[in-house]
């Protein structure tokens, strides 16, 4: 069975994360309900160059092209579409993402506040138990914004920062981009092949020249 995806892009830094996971999880085959912010437009285009249309069906368009969508594949929800499939416990998503994650959705998440479509759809996710990913934004992190995620993480929700790992030697700013977005997919459930994992022989160290591998 396809596994249905519901990704929210919200106005923290972190675009080129959100933009790499909808193109991975389009790439394996799921269907994809699509929400973001006003504020998501405005940092996709600072830290992207991509203008982000305000009309769903066209940004369905723009972005379908952008990352190889098949048709119907790719699903754009406006912010206040509450007769959207998410907006409801009787036809959730399999699992969502929220990447990236400001801190004023995170907090409004932590307290059920539900004001628009992205903390509906993950309101739903944590009352219906299913996998919520929280991507947030880079640091330094309050007290009030490390009480919230705490909450959200006995509420169920995976709280993934975007702390990329070196030990299989990046090459790139894409390199790390790859590391972040393989942790969101793992925890999805969607497979991925973006790179090696921990005891995978391509991350074990050659021997030193004349010496031999115990």
């Amino acid at each position: 069975m396809t596994r249905t995806i519901c990704l929210a892009l919200t106005g923290a830094s972190g675009m080129p994360y959100g933009l790499r996971l909808l193109e991975c999880v389009l790439a394996a085959g799921c269907r994809v309900q699509l929400l973001y912010s006003p504020a998501a437009q405005i940092v996709t285009s600072q830290e992207c160059g991509l203008t982000l249309p305000g009309q769903p069906r066209e940004a369905a368009r723009v972005l379908g092209e952008r990352c190889g969508a098949k048709d119907g594949q790719l699903t754009v929800f406006g912010r206040e579409d509450w007769m959207a499939p998410v907006a409801s416990g009787s036809n959730p998503a399999d699992a969502m993402a929220v990447c990236p994650c400001s801190m004023g959705t995170l907090g409004a998440i932590a307290h059920g506040l539900a004001d628009n479509l992205i903390e509906r759809a993950a309101d739903v996710m944590l009352k219906e138990r299913r996998p919520l990913v929280l991507v947030p934004r880079e640091t330094p992190l309050s007290t009030i914004h490390l009480e919230n995620m705490l909450k959200l993480a006995q509420a169920g929700a995976v709280i993934l920062p975007p702390a990329p790992g070196f030990y299989d030697h990046p090459q790139s700013v894409g390199d790390l981009v790859d590391f972040v977005v393989a942790r969101v997919l793992d925890q999805l459930r969607v497979p991925h092949s973006l790179g090696p994992r921990w005891g995978d022989e391509r991350l074990r160290p050659a021997p030193p020249p004349g010496s031999a591998r115990v």
